[in-house]
C-alpha cells in the first residue's frame, strides 16, 4: 500500500531541519521507520518545494544496465548475437548498437504487432495511470514478457547485452510511426514531484534506463534527438540506441524525442528497464 504524506511528517521534517539535520540524514531516518523509497523521494520533494534554499540530494544510482565496453570493444557477445558498438557518449550516457536485430526478426515483430496496433498513449503522473497525448502521434502496442519466440530471443539478447535482468524489463513496446509522426522531446523517468508516481512506482520501481531499437527505417526523418547535447541517431534498420538515466532529474540531460517522419513509415521497438522486478 502507498503511503501518505501527512502534515505530521511535513511538520517533523521540517522540524528536522531546522534543528541542523541534514537531509541524507532525514532519508535514512525515514527509511529505518519503515518508509519506502517512492513516498520518501516525494516527501522530501515536498519539502524542497516548500523551501526553495533547501537543496534535496536524491541518491544517484551506482548499479545501473549498460553494456561493458571496458576496453573500447567494437564488438559485443549478446549471447546470440555479436552485436557492434558504433557510438558513444559519457552525458548523457548514451551507446549507439548496429547488428542488434536481423531483418527476420524486424519483420517478425512488425507482422506481430501489426493487427494489434492504436494510438499511443503516454504514461500520466498526475494520476498513475495512461493518457492521450498531442506530443506523442504514433501508433504502438505492448507485447508480454515473452510472449513468442522472437520477443523472448530479443529480451534474452538484451538482458545479456546490458547486464540486466530481463524480470527488471517493461513488456516490448512497439510503435508505427507514418509520415508527420513524431513525438516531441520528454523524459522517460517518471517524475517524483507528481501525485501519481508514488502509484507507478509500485509496479517495478523509477525507469532506469531506455533501449529504442529501429524495425524500419522511413526514407526521410524520423530520428532520436537528444536536444541538450545537440545529438541525432539516425533510425537506421537493425540498429538500436541505448541510455540510461541514475536519478530521476534533467540533469542527466536524458531530454529525447522523435523527429517527424517526412517520407514513409518508421517502426521501432522500445524497452524500458526499471531498478527492481517489474509486475
Amino acid at each position: 500500500m502507498s503511503q501518505a504524506i501527512s502534515p505530521e511528517l511535513k511538520e517533523w521534517l521540517v522540524s528536522q531541519l531546522a534543528a541542523g539535520h541534514s537531509v541524507p540524514a532525514l532519508r535514512a531516518s525515514m527509511r529505518a521507520a519503515g518508509w519506502q523509497d517512492a513516498a520518501t523521494d516525494l516527501a522530501l520533494a515536498q519539502l524542497e518545494a516548500g523551501f526553495p534554499h533547501v537543496e534535496v540530494a536524491r541518491p544517484r544510482r551506482t548499479d545501473m544496465p549498460g553494456p561493458d565496453l571496458e576496453g573500447a570493444p567494437l564488438y559485443i557477445d549478446a549471447g546470440d548475437r555479436r552485436v557492434q558498438v558504433l557510438h558513444t557518449m559519457q552525458h548523457p550516457r548514451v551507446v549507439v548498437f548496429g547488428n542488434l536485430l536481423s531483418p527476420e526478426e524486424c519483420e517478425g515483430l512488425i507482422a506481430a504487432a501489426r493487427v494489434r496496433l492504436a494510438r499511443s498513449l503516454t504514461v500520466e503522473t498526475r494520476t498513475g495511470g495512461e493518457v492521450l497525448n498531442v506530443d506523442r502521434t504514433s501508433d504502438g502496442m505492448f507485447f508480454e514478457r515473452s510472449e513468442n519466440d522472437i520477443v523472448a530471443r530479443l529480451e534474452q539478447r538484451i538482458a545479456a547485452l546490458l547486464r540486466w535482468p530481463v524480470e527488471f524489463g517493461e513488456g516490448l513496446q512497439i510503435l508505427r510511426y507514418a509520415p508527420g509522426a513524431q513525438y516531441r522531446p520528454h523524459y522517460d523517468y517518471f517524475d517524483p514531484g507528481e501525485p501519481g508516481t508514488p502509484t507507478i512506482l509500485k509496479r517495478g520501481g523509477q525507469r532506469v534506463a531506455t533501449l529504442v531499437m529501429y524495425l524500419q527505417e522511413p526514407e526521410q526523418g524520423g530520428a532520436t534527438t537528444f536536444p541538450d547535447v545537440g545529438l541525432e541517431v539516425a533510425p537506421v534498420r537493425g540498429t538500436g540506441v541505448f541510455f540510461s538515466y541514475d536519478e530521476p532529474d534533467p540533469a542527466t540531460r536524458t531530454l529525447h524525442g522523435g523527429a517527424p517522419v517526412l517520407a514513409g513509415e518508421k517502426w521501432v521497438a522500445t524497452k524500458w528497464l526499471r531498478e527492481r522486478e517489474f509486475k
